[in-house]
């Protein structure tokens, strides 16, 4: 294409919008096709029966306590590590496998739902107006409700952002319901100390449920209060009945503690949220039934949308699909995996799955949501790949709110990773784990074909984020910026054994979770730790001029990458290291995504042996992570027909849910964000990329989808940008809130552009 600057705006390629949601026509029969709604601390798994309505309550403090405190501590190896240091230089292929302190593998703490909160009709008096069984549950992104109508009944249910509650309100004529909190969900364990209490109030009943995990003082409470309108109230076994209600609001909280929670406390806290606010509506939305708790809920739901709804809306996509797939349920769109209206709305369900699994930590790898407490591979922050892979829009799709839960968790956690590096490596400064729970950051989880405690690339690769995020708004985050201090201080101390030839060595070395063809899983020199360290040592030295000069000097001091005799960028720069392909994780290509360090642009022979790299590898396990991460890279080396054929792998394997959560593997086994809540990213990078220096447009457009609207994307040079295509070529708004040059990249080539601080910039490519 060729780029003309300023020429007139183009009007949009479809004045049909798409859709922000999702519906089915029947209730949810199992937990994963439960629709979601979360504020980054509650999450809510609404199944959608207006008969026998649940909603399963979690929160991202409920990980299960396990083993003693003391064997969750760093391994303490730091005075053999020198010795493990010369063996593997020697040649001693595996040494590493005997350096540990010969715990067995440990998994994190595993997350767990709550309870579900249950609405039942009594038996007898279902369908009882006599109306048509019409059954329809919806799910709106724009607003984080869900809401299901049958026989005239409509519950709605969402939780707040602004007042950290689930909120449900059933509304309909003479409402017979049973109501309680249930604590029987798969894989709770039978030990789990449950005590039940209710009682009736001015409003209705307040509900509360205790469960106390076994052998433990740990607990968790969760609390319910049930305002009823019209009708009357009374107890029932292990909770209420209301009979021939107008309307009925839950507002529900659970916390986790030691102890015992004052749950008159939290009744009151609860009952506060009725009146606060009252008169403060959104008029567009539509109006709750009349009923004196109408108000609250409008007053509720207000407030929840000048949090979520602003946040949602900063960025759409528009594929020009086809209006009647864009009506079809989301389970009918599955069976339709190359149309455009499912790609809009896997796109507009990654980015509202992603912000509602964020706020006090970012998403696990079943993001805010689970309805077993046997949580795959324990429900986990998994740092070697599945965290940044789910977060790598976060930047670019202008949602702070995750970088930010990212940043709190990284803050958490860095007195344990100090540890970390003492303990370890007997090193100042940090070392990130490979997976976390939310309360720890130690690492404790590695064996022998998992040494995970070796890996020292973790640090730069959950800050990496972070040191986009200050980009796009031009101001660094002080607790990034020393957190990059203390990287660089491991770095430091670490870095001291060279090669023949005056290289600094990273040994040991680790590749996630990959091993060479010929060698034990603990190395030297692995393309990611060398990429890492480089970054790492770069990015402190920019924001801490005082040490810049030594840092930088270390940077470049590490060996250069090595092309192997495939031609192929290699997963560890010692020669004597075969590659081993067939694997899920590209560790080794961190040098192209989520780093800018190899480039078609600025290293072209590396970027030609890094996409020699990404032919050669296999899927392994056929992961949803592996090929989108697959995809994230091939946008990188500009290979459109790579970034397609990876995401069809997806879309073709059965992967999403009908909530549009996806699974881990292939026919919907094992429920795992990761392809939710990745997919935004990898649509983003093919269309728009940006360092604080360049923009590259259109990259690897998606030649199935030649018409299209992306609006609102973040640069990391201060702008915001607005791109639209069709057959004909192309149109960019650029919006910068910074004064800046940098190098404009299209299909025909670099050339500079000048931005001026908000002044918009009107760019258009011309097909070729």
């Amino acid at each position: 294409m060729n780029a003309s600057l300023n020429a007139p705006l183009r009007t949009p390629v479809n004045e049909t919008a798409p859709v922000h949601g999702t519906w089915e026509p029947r209730p949810a029969a199992r937990w994963e096709d439960a629709f979601l709604s979360g504020n980054g601390h509650h999450g809510a798994l609404v199944f959608g029966d207006p008969d026998d309505e649940r909603v399963v309550v979690t929160h991202h403090t409920l990980v299960r306590p396990v083993g003693a405190d003391e064997d969750r501590l760093p391994p303490r190896l730091a005075d053999a590590l020198p010795a493990l240091q010369d063996r593997l230089l020697a040649g001693d292929a595996s040494a590493a496998e005997t350096f540990t302190d010969g715990r067995p593998l440990q998994w994190v703490r595993p997350f767990h739902p709550a309870f579900q909160v249950r609405l039942r009709r009594p038996d007898g008096t279902r369908d009882g107006t006599g109306a048509p069984p019409f059954h329809r549950r919806a799910v709106d992104f724009r607003t984080g409700v869900t809401e299901a109508a049958r026989a005239g009944r409509t519950g709605r249910a969402f939780v707040s952002r602004a007042d950290d509650v689930i909120v449900q309100y059933v509304t309909g004529p003479d409402l017979t319901l049973d109501i309680r909190l249930d604590p029987r969900l798969a894989g709770a364990p039978a030990s789990l100390g449950v005590g039940h209490g209710a009682v009736l109030t001015a409003e209705g009943a307040l509900l509360s449920l205790r469960a106390r995990y076994p052998d433990s003082d740990l607990a968790y409470t969760g609390v319910t209060l049930v305002a009823v309108t019209g009708g009357a109230t009374r107890l029932a076994p292990s909770g209420v009945r209301v009979e021939g209600a107008r309307s009925v609001l839950l507002l529900t909280r659970v916390r986790r503690h030691t102890g015992e929670t004052d749950v008159v406390a939290e009744g009151r806290a609860l009952r506060d949220l009725l009146t606060e606010g009252e008169g403060d509506r959104e008029t567009e939305e539509v109006s709750a039934a009349p009923g004196s708790f109408a108000e609250a809920y409008d007053a509720l739901l207000a407030r929840h949308l000048s949090l979520h709804r602003t946040a949602y809306e900063r960025v759409t996509l528009d594929l020009a699909a086809d209006p009647a797939e864009r009506a079809l349920p989301g389970s009918e769109l599955l069976t339709r995996p190359r149309s455009a209206a499912l790609l809009e709305r896997l796109f507009a369900a990654g980015r509202y799955h992603l912000l509602s699994s964020g706020g006090l930590f970012p998403p696990r790898l079943t993001g805010l949501w689970t309805g077993d407490w046997d949580t795959a591979w324990s429900g986990a922050f998994t740092h070697d790949a599945n965290l940044n892979l789910q977060t790598a829009s976060a930047a670019a799709a202008a949602l702070p709110e995750i970088t930010e839960a990212l940043a709190s968790l990284v803050q958490r956690q860095l007195p344990d990773w100090r540890d970390n590096a003492r303990e370890v490596f007997g090193a100042r400064g940090v070392v990130a784990p490979a997976h976390s729970d939310g309360e720890s950051g130690h690492s404790y989880h590695f064996n022998r074909e998992y040494p995970l405690h070796l890996w020292t690339a973790g640090a730069d690769w959950l800050l990496g984020p972070l040191v986009d995020h200050d980009d796009t708004r031009g101001e660094h985050d002080s607790r990034t910026t020393a957190a990059l201090a203390e990287v660089a201080l491991f770095y430091e101390d670490f870095l001291t054994r060279t090669d023949d030839e005056g290289h600094l060595v990273v040994v040991p070395s680790y590749s996630p979770e990959n091993r060479p063809a010929n060698a034990g899983w603990g190395t030297v020199n692995a393309a990611m730790d060398l990429s890492a360290a480089r970054h790492a040592l770069r990015t402190a030295a920019d924001r801490h001029p005082e040490h810049a000069d030594r840092w930088r000097a270390l940077a470049d001091r590490l060996p250069p990458h090595r092309i192997n005799a495939d031609g192929a960028l290699a997963e560890w720069a010692r020669p004597d290291l075969a590659d081993a392909y067939d694997h899920r994780h590209l560790s080794h290509l961190y040098a192209v995504w989520p780093l800018h360090e190899i480039t078609p642009y600025d290293t072209p022979d590396l970027a030609a042996a890094a996409h020699r790299a990404l032919e050669l590898r296999g899927s392994e396990n056929d992961s949803a992570h592996g090929h989108l991460h697959h995809a994230l890279i091939a946008a990188r080396l500009r290979d459109a027909e790579r970034v397609a054929r990876a995401l069809g792998r997806v879309l073709d394997g059965d992967f999403f849910h009908a909530s549009l959560m996806s699974a881990h593997y292939p026919h919907r086994d094992v429920y795992n964000a990761d392809a939710a809540h990745t997919l935004p990213a990898v649509l983003i990078e093919a269309l728009v990329q940006s360092t604080p220096g360049r923009l590259v447009l259109l990259p690897a457009p998606p030649a199935e989808y030649p018409r299209g609207a992306l609006h609102g994307v973040r640069t990391r040079f201060g702008a915001v940008l607005d791109l639209t295509w069709t057959e004909d070529g192309a149109t960019a708004v650029l919006r910068p809130t910074r004064t800046v040059r940098i190098e404009l990249r299209t299909s025909d080539g670099a050339e500079p552009l000048d931005l001026v601080a908000h002044e918009d910039r009107v760019l258009t490519l011309k097909a070729r």
